[in-house]
């Protein structure tokens, strides 16, 4: 499978270099005027890039099978930091939500570990409880018991978009481990009416909703974002405006930088730039599909296909939010937003898919 680590591993490169020079180029007059230096989030990424590089290397150094020992261990100490971080005083607070730990002024957030904890949790199960997948009691109910675990404090916070996230990425693989659609289904319908209940319970969310469904509706409130974000991507038409030259940046679209990257480079590099960044994330996803189908052991498979499910769908639902197809959710586009944690432990995840790649050729 060397070749398709090679595809794999330029896919990835080129998506972070993507991201350099936008995160650069959507942050620098923000970060002139709010901060007095333009490249002070240009310079912060390089250092979680640094950081994600090193984690990624040793994450394609050892034995992906030594995760299996430690998957409840990861898991356990995932839920603790969570649980933590809502504490006043250990947890940073920002707009209302606590969801960062503040370490030497870096911020940290745990749930994008949570993420990976839960996943390695998932696929060390399933690869140990195949044969018992189908009976609700003892292949299903379990995991669906840790990813409430998981999912509860994380909801406090309060954050949405994450366990949604986690709940997907979890029914993928029970779906392809083989668990009952039934189930699955049963699991979908009583999760509906919790769902419209954490809508309903905070404003804001209800209100993105409504932006949603007609963002020009309130274009000046609730809908603004969404709204300049389709100007945005509308003012690139298909050529784009030119690099660096963006007018949506200009304190027009907020999060121009982290959530809503994908429309600065539909605004500056146009239909051709925003469909050759898709185009890169098809490449992804299917090589990464290809390494798990040819995976010979079972938490090898499961570790894989979910990476794979993870970072595709992180993807999938922030092209969604920018072009406004869904509803807006705070997940950053893997491996070109800004944001430490998530690129970090996103190029762990990498690793992990190439050392398993890796594995399977010895």
């Amino acid at each position: 499978m060397r070749d398709i680590r090679i595809s794999l591993a330029t896919v990835v490169m080129i998506l972070i270099c993507v991201g350099i020079v936008m995160i650069y180029s959507s942050s620098g007059i923000y970060a002139l005027q709010e901060l007095g230096d333009s490249a002070y989030f240009l310079h912060r990424h390089l250092l979680f890039l640094f950081a994600g590089t090193i984690c990624a290397a040793i994450a394609m150094s050892l034995d992906y099978r030594e995760l299996q020992k430690w998957s409840k261990l990861l898991a356990a100490i995932s839920i603790i930091v969570l649980i933590l971080v809502l504490i006043p005083g250990i947890g940073k607070a920002s707009y209302g939500a606590r969801r960062w730990f503040q370490v030497a002024g870096f911020s940290f957030q745990p749930s994008e570990f949570a993420k990976l904890a839960l996943l390695i949790y998932v696929a060390d199960f399933l690869a140990r409880k195949q044969i018992k997948i189908k009976n609700f009691k003892e292949g299903f109910l379990p995991v669906m018991i840790v990813l409430g675990m998981f999912c509860l404090p994380i909801l406090k916070q309060p954050d949405l978009g994450t366990p949604i996230l986690m709940v997907m990425i979890t029914l993928v693989l029970l779906f392809i481990a083989g668990a009952r659609v039934w189930h699955i289904g049963m699991l979908g319908v009583m999760t509906l009416p919790l769902l419209y209940l954490l809508i309903v319970k905070y404003p804001y969310r209800l209100a993105r909703i409504m932006a949603f469904l007609d963002p020009w509706q309130d274009s000046r409130g609730v809908g603004f974002q969404l709204a300049q974000s389709q100007i945005a991507l509308g003012s690139g038409g298909f050529w784009g405006v030119g690099l660096g030259k963006s007018m949506q940046k200009l304190f027009y679209l907020p999060a121009a930088h982290t959530d809503f990257i994908l429309s600065i480079i539909g605004e500056e590099l146009g239909f051709l730039g925003t469909l050759a960044v898709i185009l890169l994330f098809v490449v992804f996803i299917w090589q990464g599909a290809r390494i798990a189908k040819r995976t010979t052991d079972a938490f090898g498979y499961f570790l894989s296909a979910g990476i794979v499910a993870m970072i595709g769908m992180q993807a999938v639902i922030n092209v969604g939010v920018s072009i406004g197809a869904l509803p807006t959710k705070g997940l950053p586009l893997p491996f070109i937003s800004y944001g430490g944690s998530a690129l970090i432990f996103n190029m762990v995840a990498v690793g992990l898919l190439l050392n398993i790649s890796r594995t399977q050729d010895l």
